[in-house]
């Protein structure tokens, strides 16, 4: 009988990607990433322990929405004074915050039965910027071909 492996903390190794958004579709990006920050990518991947890698993220504002999502797809939120709701569509954020959108895509990606800590932490290791430039370049980061990976990655226009 094999027994199970299970990492310890001092057994884990984080690598660090990058990948470029350019027109590629939102939730096949977020699912993606949200792979490779829990670390299912791996085959010493352990679901209580954080053994995902860091992933940078450029170009999120020219990351694509398919369909009519970009007019039609709103969000709300509550400011907490009388009257006070708020709603922004997925266009509006793509243009105002184009980072928080692909953050929160990821986030909801992370799914909803991991510990709300971990899932924080693990989110830490997610690095999204509007444009071209990241502040990462001394990690070397090993730059993943999303769009090239599946035909479906990326919206033709």
């Amino acid at each position: 009988m094999v027994a199970t492996k299970s990492l310890k903390k001092c057994e884990l190794d984080a690598k660090w990607y990058l990948i470029d958004a350019t027109d590629c579709t939102l939730g096949r990006l977020a699912a993606y990433v949200a792979n490779i920050l829990r670390g299912k990518n791996k085959p010493t991947w352990t679901p209580n322990m954080d053994c995902g890698d860091h992933v940078i993220i450029i170009n999120a504002d020219k990351v694509a929405l398919s369909g009519t999502k970009a007019d039609k797809t709103k969000f709300y939120w509550h400011t907490t004074y009388p009257g006070g709701i708020k709603e922004r569509t997925l266009g509006q954020m793509r243009a105002e915050k184009p980072t928080t959108l692909v953050k929160n895509a990821v986030k909801r990606m992370m799914g909803r039965r991991t510990a709300v800590a971990l899932a924080d932490k693990r989110l830490t290791k997610l690095h999204v910027y509007a444009g071209s430039e990241h502040k990462h370049a001394a990690q070397n980061p090993t730059v993943i071909d999303f769009a090239g990976l599946n035909r479906k990655n990326k919206r033709g226009e």
